[in-house]
């Protein structure tokens, strides 16, 4: 069967955020159809910070999956045929960081072409924080001052804002630039992740039972934000009494 065009990006959360909150990364790799599917890390947005790389493998280990990550900044890591990996993998995953040193890297490299095949091919993308803002028409960035709009690859055509409720600026930050003229799109707090099919939220997941995601944009003078129904995925479902 063809594989549709999907995409999982976390307001903030997974291994590098909650080590011990396993439940966005479990999902992820649940969409996948291999028993051990193929998970390939990218960490860009981190200068491909050696630390963050360690912490990638020992959460996707080999016991669970095959994994693998691409360096753009180590001449020694990484396969050198980008895209050729990439159409194997069932997921790629983007860590966080900064999303201009991520997107100009990958622009420098055509990284961006690269997983714009994989995606439309049914490869699962996944990120985090710079990660998640990638995929977006555009958003906002405060790695390094004041949040402030950036343009993103656009394989969504949404807006987006990440760590909502986390960082006091970004609310307001993210309100004007609607105002100024940026896409309506979705806002997620920690915790809270966001899953397209296509160009088309089909579900939001919580790694907390409190995180929550929003649909955001300008009515009239306004910018009103749409509260969206989400599933805390460490609920227990409820055992159903044998009748007496």
């Amino acid at each position: 069967m063809k594989r549709v065009p999907q995409i999982v990006a976390y307001g903030g959360g997974g291994f590098s955020m909650e080590p011990n909150n396993p439940l966005l990364d479990q999902y992820v790799l649940g969409l996948c159809r291999r028993k051990k599917p193929r998970v390939c890390f990218f960490p860009s947005a981190s200068g491909d910070a050696d630390h963050y790389v360690v912490r990638f493998y020992r959460h996707f280990s080999s016991d669970i999956c095959d994994p693998s990550h691409i360096s753009l900044f180590r001449r020694d890591c990484g396969p050198g045929k980008v895209r050729e990996h990439l159409l194997k993998q069932d997921l790629i995953y983007v860590g966080g960081g900064s999303i201009l040193s991520l997107l100009g890297v990958w622009r420098a490299h055509g990284i961006d072409e690269d997983l714009r095949a994989a995606w439309q091919a049914g490869v699962i993308l996944v990120g985090v924080s710079a990660g998640s803002l990638c995929w977006f028409h555009s958003g906002l960035t405060a790695y390094h001052h004041d949040a402030k709009p950036y343009q993103g690859l656009g394989f969504l055509s949404h807006s987006n804002a990440v760590h909502y409720e986390e960082e006091s600026d970004r609310r307001p930050a993210y309100h004007q630039a609607l105002r100024d003229g940026m896409p309506g799109g979705y806002a997620a707090s920690d915790g809270a992740a966001l899953h397209f099919i296509g160009d088309d939220l089909h579900r939001v997941v919580l790694s907390r039972p409190n995180a929550r995601a929003y649909r955001v944009e300008v009515a009239g003078e306004d910018v009103v934000e749409h509260p969206l129904e989400a599933t805390y995925l460490g609920e227990r479902p409820k055992l159903e009494l044998a009748a007496a």
